[in-house]
Order: C-alpha cells, then sequence, then structure tokens
C-alpha cells in the first residue's frame, strides 16, 4: 500500500477521493480496494457538502472473489450545473 494511503483521517481520505474523481470516475469497491476508504459513500457526503458536484449511479459489478453485486455506486464529478 502507497505511504499516502496510509493516512485514515476523514480529511486525507477525502483529498485521495477527490483526486482520483478528477482524473474520473470510481465505483464504491475501488476506493475501499485502492484508496484503503472504508466508506466512500460518507466521503462522497462530505464533499458534497463541501459543493463538489459529484453525481452516482448504480451499476453491478463482481469483486476479486467472483462474487456479482448489484447497485454499487459509481461516483463521477459533473460540470457545474448539471
Amino acid at each position: 500500500m502507497d505511504i499516502c494511503h496510509v493516512n485514515t483521517s476523514s480529511s486525507a481520505q477525502r483529498a485521495r477521493l477527490l483526486t482520483r474523481l478528477q482524473a474520473g470516475p470510481i465505483d464504491t469497491l475501488t476506493a475501499r480496494s485502492e484508496l484503503n476508504i472504508l466508506m466512500p459513500a460518507a466521503r462522497i457526503k462530505e464533499l458534497k457538502e463541501r459543493g463538489h458536484p459529484i453525481r452516482a449511479q448504480r451499476i453491478s459489478m463482481i469483486d476479486q472473489q467472483g462474487r456479482t453485486h448489484h447497485g454499487i455506486a459509481l461516483y463521477y464529478l459533473t460540470l457545474t450545473g448539471e
């Protein structure tokens, strides 16, 4: 795990998540596994409360153990006013 992903404070998680969102969409499972964010929805809520235009769409995914999950959130930044 990258040393910057060791910090589990809410502010560090929000910063990682926002940086990742600026690069493109990210789903809940990826945020947990790659960014070390246990509760991505809570961090998304906090980012939205700070004015970031984030939307979600629900998708189905297969996890690393081969299990299918329905209703996984795929988060993405929108253009202001969308």
